[in-house]
């Protein structure tokens, strides 16, 4: 919408500039001068025009790298927020990554320790086992 806005804008100045230019060029050819002074009023005023021109266009420029400069700016913001976001999210990962070892580790720690407790339980009840067969087999 605004560039919309913005090219009927360069649109009515251009427009405003040509029927100038050419109203002004109407009214020197049928004003009643000598071909000396009309020649010197059509020179002042191409000067003027071209002054005019001039000055559109210098400052169309400064528009422009003001609108290039805002466009840097804005993509050197929205680069840093994604860095840091990024940043963010990897160190996010990197804590759930080691949380799931932890996790993994204390589980495996803990799964070691019952099965030795197991183990030992299994050799003391073989063990008990073994000791009433002889003790059944000498009496």
């Amino acid at each position: 919408m605004a560039r919309e806005e913005n090219n009927f804008g360069k649109g009515l100045l251009i427009g405003f500039l040509t029927g100038a230019a050419v109203g002004s060029i109407i009214a020197l050819l049928f004003a009643p001068k000598s071909g000396k002074e009309l020649r010197a009023d059509i020179k002042n005023k191409s000067q003027e025009f071209i002054e005019d021109a001039d000055t559109y266009l210098a400052n169309a420029k400064d528009k422009a790298t003001e609108l290039i400069n805002e466009g840097k700016k804005k993509s050197e913001r929205l680069v840093a927020e994604a860095k840091v976001k990024v940043d963010s999210l990897l160190d996010e990962a990197e804590k759930i990554l080691s949380d799931a070892k932890d996790k993994a580790g204390n589980f495996a720690q803990t799964s070691k320790e019952k099965i030795e407790r197991e183990s030992e339980r299994l050799k003391s009840a073989v063990k008990a086992g073994v000791d009433a067969y002889k003790s059944e087999k000498e009496s």
